[in-house]
């Protein structure tokens, strides 16, 4: 069934400390960001060969990648060319701990395919398919600013290597659709999921929202009022629906805690015991 892992910088101890820090909760995998002292441009081959030590000396699995494309996503056609080198480099960084997804969110997807900006993002993506499913990998794209039918629709116009990385609480806190309907829409292009809750404040348009975003990141996030992460089980996602529907359309992967407002480890701690509960309890069984 499922297994749950943990962003480790989210411990904000340091990756290594936070690889400890995921087997001391009771995590049993890790996701890492591929940025800062992990860039895969930058990283050195020392720092590589510690990380996956210390993963194996922790049991935990290295689950995904991060990979921060900043800004739009993948929405400028001139910021495209370094971002695809950029996740050529995150492949490269993948294949050496083992890994074979990577996750980013991509920006904000048109209704429309034959809107110009929905073309630059299917050229972007099919590039990007291109160099991952030979490799067996997969570009999980991050749920949020799209409605789960446009989402497919651009995932199989892209072909093999794209996927999804399915983040209830994107949908609850934006409203770009119902957090269960998109499971079902989504589906067997599921091959992560980021376990994250949240509340939404007021009502916006997830285009708009997604764009004020890339312009102010998690400050304006904070401070705009439109939505509010929570701890798990205190937000709006139907815990007891999604998990029993994410079985069903037979995902097994993992529950990666995501942990973006907060500081400390306590709130992490905390979700890792609420899904175990979850898991165990005799109406999810």
């Amino acid at each position: 069934m499922f297994k749950i892992g943990t962003l480790a910088d989210w411990f904000g101890v340091g990756i290594l400390e936070g690889i400890r820090e995921s087997e001391r909760c009771g995590a049993s995998g890790v996701q890492l960001y591929a940025a800062d002292e992990f860039d895969p441009r930058t990283v050195s081959a020392d720092f590589i060969r510690q990380v996956r030590q210390t993963a194996a000396d922790h049991h935990q699995e290295i689950v995904a990648l991060c990979c921060e494309l900043g800004g739009f996503g993948l929405e400028h056609a001139e910021d495209n060319p370094e971002k695809i080198a950029y996740l050529r480099a995150c492949a490269g960084l993948a294949r050496e701990l083992d890994c074979r997804i990577l996750t980013t969110h991509i920006g904000v997807v048109p209704d429309d395919p034959e809107d110009p900006v929905y073309q630059t993002m299917l050229e972007a993506g099919r590039k990007i398919a291109s160099f991952l499913a030979p490799e067996g990998m997969t570009l999980a794209i991050e749920t949020g600013p799209d409605s789960a039918r446009v989402l497919r629709r651009f995932i199989e116009d892209c072909g093999p290597g794209i996927g999804v990385n399915f983040d209830p609480a994107n949908f609850v806190m934006v409203g770009a659709d119902d957090e269960l309907h998109a499971v079902r829409i989504l589906s067997d292009l599921i091959v992560h999921t980021h376990a994250k809750d949240g509340v939404s404040l007021s009502k916006v348009t997830p285009e708009y929202f997604y764009h004020q975003f890339a312009l102010g990141d998690l400050e304006w996030m904070q401070t705009s009022r439109i939505c509010e992460e929570t701890p798990l089980g205190q937000g709006q996602v139907r815990w007891d629906e999604y998990l029993p529907l994410l079985k069903e359309v037979g995902y097994d992967g993992y529950l990666t805690i995501e942990h973006e407002i907060r500081d400390g480890a306590q709130e992490i701690y905390d979700a890792v015991q609420f899904l175990k509960e979850k898991l165990n309890s005799e109406e999810f069984r």
